[in-house]
């Protein structure tokens, strides 16, 4: 077999072994429903609204969400099929694997491990800015050596180690090993609490609403607006995290699909309504802080409920944190069990059906990001990783229904006005990629570079699937 042929050596999917990966099925469309709402109504709700006003779109930043929200959605139509024909775990990794490649898939499953890593960094960064302004209110602060720039808090200079967004991650890391069961019972009754905090945020500040500051609506035109919904995509990351779960899930052909788009669904309903309430109540210039709705609340005086916020928004960031560090544990435990990372990842505890050492590497080095990279910096890096998975899960579809094995698998969900849309959802996507700073692509060059060093020292090598073909031939 030539080179280039082994590089795009693709992963085979066996419907029998779809059972036997090891990891416990709890999860149900609810659950699902919880994790995806729980991801994609946190971080963004609570950090993006202010950035992209700010510096990019001005009060039509709802309609950057839109935007984005409708990309997002051809996007999880298509997770949606791919996720109900193959439930394991891996998400994007899993099915650029089967129908493009293995060098394809670890340089998607390289830049998802990014995605992963400074989500979780940028949340526990937000968090710690949330958490601050909750302790103040009770006369409590911490001494400026723990706090950093990178928070992203009024009046906090200077660089730092960010002690409490450190800490936090390592909290969700030991809430996680402790079972997939109870972490989702935690998680869901926190989403219910975030939903109500955003209700009431809402229901206060449409009082203080200022037409003015709706005024100019597109204050840097068209590209402004565009390039908010780039950065917009930062919010809605969450379904991602969702679909590596697919194998932890007692129905996939079911509740995928329901747990995706439903999820969605709610979380861009939420999104558009906060941004338009907060670019009417506080003007656009002044919304680029880490804590954008616990500020417009203080701007009109109502602190009560900006204390109230601030402690859902530390609850409902808690939830992004713990779907974020879920789905990078499991697309290392894909990644491992295909042999393209060391062992140690795909390692399950027999007692909690998790793998625990996998989920404290992670953990560990996301809270060492949070603590040191600024904010600013990391949200668009998630951005990028974001679109290169959403990309390639759209035009994995086409290819999806050309596989001669994936034909024969009864998938309960297909995408509509195929080939249309999946086609449509690609170009979208390169289209918002094409759109981020350059700063951004200058950075996940040099990720990109990193793993492919490390894919030629170690995953070639040491590729299962490889491993197979030589012994293969070795007969022959």
């Amino acid at each position: 077999m030539k080179a280039s042929q082994r590089l795009l050596v693709k992963k085979s999917v066996n419907p029998a072994n779809f059972n036997k990966g090891g990891l416990e099925k709890t999860l149900s469309a609810f659950s699902l429903t919880m994790m995806g709402v729980g991801a994609i109504v946190g971080s963004g709700i609570f950090i993006t609204p202010g950035i992209i006003a700010a510096k990019y779109a001005g009060p039509a930043a709802m309609l950057s969400f839109v935007i984005a929200a409708v990309v997002c959605s051809l996007a999880a139509l298509c997770y949606a099929e791919f996720s109900s024909t193959i439930p394991l775990a891996g998400s994007a990794y899993t099915y650029v694997y089967t129908v493009f490649g293995e060098f394809l898939a670890w340089i998607l499953g390289w830049s998802l491990i990014s995605e992963y890593l400074f989500a979780v960094s940028s949340v526990a960064v937000s968090w710690s800015s949330y958490f601050q302004n909750l302790m103040s209110g009770f006369g409590l602060k911490l001494l400026p050596t723990f706090l950093t720039a990178a928070a992203g808090t009024a009046g906090v200079s200077g660089a730092g180690f960010n002690l409490i967004a450190f800490v936090v991650v390592l909290a969700v890391s030991l809430l996680l090993v402790g079972g997939l069961q109870e972490s989702t019972r935690v998680n869901s009754i926190m989403v219910i609490v975030k939903i109500l905090v955003i209700v009431l945020f809402i229901g206060v500040a449409i009082f203080f609403v200022k037409p003015a500051n709706y005024h100019p609506f597109m204050p840097h035109g068209v590209s402004g607006l565009v390039k908010g919904a780039s950065l917009a995509f930062y919010a809605y990351i969450g379904f991602d995290a969702v679909s590596t779960a697919s194998e932890e899930v007692k129905n996939p052909k079911r509740n995928m699909p329901i747990g995706i788009v439903g999820s969605l669904v709610v979380a861009s309903i939420l999104y558009v309504a906060m941004a338009a309430v907060l670019v009417g109540v506080v003007h656009y210039s002044k919304l680029n802080v880490g804590d954008p709705v616990a500020y417009a609340l203080a701007v009109i005086h109502q602190n009560w409920a900006a204390g109230i916020v601030s402690l859902g928004a530390v609850v409902g960031m808690t939830t992004v944190l713990i779907v974020m560090l879920y789905g990078g544990t499991r697309l290392l435990f894909a990644i491992s069990r295909d042999g393209l990372l060391p062992k140690v990842f795909r390692t399950v505890s027999p007692h909690t059906k998790v793998p625990v050492k996998s989920t404290w590497i992670f953990g560990i080095i996301a809270s060492v990001f949070a603590a040191v990279i600024p904010l600013d910096k990391i949200a668009e890096l998630v951005n990028i990783g974001t679109l290169f998975a959403f990309a390639m899960v759209s035009i994995g579809v086409v290819f999806l229904r050309r596989h001669e094995t994936l034909q024969q698998i009864n998938s309960s969900f297909k995408v509509p006005f195929y080939p249309v849309l999946p086609v449509v959802s690609f170009l979208a996507c390169v289209y918002l990629m094409l759109n981020l700073q350059a700063f951004t692509w200058h950075m996940f060059g040099i990720w990109l570079v990193i793993g492919i060093v490390i894919y030629f020292a170690y995953s070639y090598r040491h590729s299962c699937i490889r491993a197979g073909l030589r012994a293969k031939e070795s007969k022959s």
